[in-house]
């Protein structure tokens, strides 16, 4: 039986300021306040991560071994997260006046969301590491992923809720055994409410780009896209934006398959996707910034559009401008209206959030900035079973 793959992991790496720091030490921001992002061999990487070994591994988010940061073998596994479905959207494709549509369906995961990913390598690594208590601010799903893999690893997880989040999903923290902690105000506030906590020293935070290695599961979306679609990109992908670990994550995916010599054509153009009671990245990008300010008051739905900043906004606003994408906000019944074309057309039951993309892909093609022969994919996010729709009349 032929020997594991082994991480190509060699350092830590500031986005902002390029500060270099130790991968093998628990690491939180650059006190630039830059994101760390974590930097690989990947010349020692390419000897054994090729299109002839992929072939022959599991799907799922471990079969990037080499460019993901978990260097213990036994510690590469969780609950079956990565390895969702890329389907055609024929049904949607006809409605939105697309011939090329594709639908990634990260519902699927553990938990219902694309946060199983980042949470699976972040908590794999950060426990490697030595940390065995977590905490993080949530708008659902994330709280829910942490404490699901903080379950699996036997680890303590505290998890902040603002007050407006549905039920479902202080259920769901509570089944794995977390703490979770009620809040009012927006994740922000909740956030902020954790840090200030008196135990709060003795925990490791898991906030959105506040740590390396969510980030590096997240990747594994972009990576799993581009081997799904034959070793390229699609001409656009469409994606729901609270925090922006996902575009963060598939911007590094698409540098390290280039280096690595698995990518063929050039990247998509990434959309931007948010809620119009919170755009903070929308704003700037029409305005031509290149940070974001806070959005006051956030309001929407959709809670995980519900975030008034992001720590990596100035990553995720030069990706739109160096791809030739863009930001579009869509209102709660755009995406109410999508949770319903979705369900119908293709079966998918949809949370606010995946519908968003939808939305946001009619707005586009109805304003001439997508054409009906754009290969274009939407990413969708999480199933909408823990969240209440609205009953339609037939």
């Amino acid at each position: 039986m032929s020997a594991p793959p082994v991480s190509a992991l060699r350092n830590l790496a500031c986005a902002r300021c390029s500060r270099e720091e130790d991968a093998d030490r628990l690491q939180t921001l650059c006190p630039c306040g830059g994101t760390y992002l974590a930097r690989y061999d990947l010349e020692t990487a390419r000897r054994t991560l090729h299109r002839t070994s992929l072939a022959e591994r599991e799907p799922g988010v471990w079969r990037w071994a080499e460019i993901l940061p978990v260097r213990e073998a036994s510690r590469r596994r969780g609950l079956g997260e990565g390895g969702t479905p890329l389907l055609r959207g024929e049904g949607l494709g006809r409605r939105l006046g697309l011939s090329r549509l594709w639908l990634k369906d990260e519902g699927r995961n553990p938990g219902g969301s694309f946060k199983a990913q980042g949470m699976a390598v972040a908590l794999a690594r950060n426990v490697e590491l030595g940390a065995s208590r977590f905490a993080l601010p949530s708008a659902g799903n994330a709280g829910g992923a942490a404490s699901a893999y903080g379950a699996y690893w036997g680890v303590d997880v505290h998890v902040s809720l603002p007050r407006a989040t549905p039920d479902a999903f202080r259920r769901e923290v509570a089944a794995h055994n977390a703490r979770g902690y009620d809040v009012d105000g927006d994740i922000a506030t909740a956030g902020a409410w954790l840090a200030a906590r008196p135990e709060a020293h003795n925990w490791f935070f898991l906030s959105t780009l506040k740590e390396p290695y969510r980030a590096e599961g997240k990747k594994t979306m972009g990576l799993e896209l581009v081997e799904q679609l034959g070793w390229r990109w699609p001409s656009v992908i469409v994606y729901p934006t609270g925090g922006g670990t996902g575009i963060v994550g598939m911007v590094k995916a698409d540098a390290e398959l280039r280096e690595l010599g698995l990518l063929e054509g050039p990247p998509p153009r990434f959309v931007v996707v948010q809620a119009e009671g919170c755009a903070p990245l929308v704003k700037a990008f029409e305005e031509g910034a290149v940070r974001a300010s806070p959005w006051p008051d956030p309001q929407t739905e959709a809670n995980g559009l519900r975030v008034p900043g992001s720590v990596a906004d100035d990553l995720i606003l030069d990706a739109l401008r160096r791809t030739g994408g863009t930001a579009v906000r869509v209102s709660d019944s755009d995406m109410d209206d999508a949770r319903g074309w979705a369900a119908r057309d293709e079966g998918i039951y949809l949370a606010p959030e995946a519908a968003a993309t939808v939305a946001a892909a009619e707005r586009l093609k109805r304003d001439g900035w997508l054409h009906a022969e754009d290969e274009v994919v939407l990413f969708l996010t999480g199933n909408g079973f823990k969240y209440p729709m609205k009953e339609r009349r037939r």
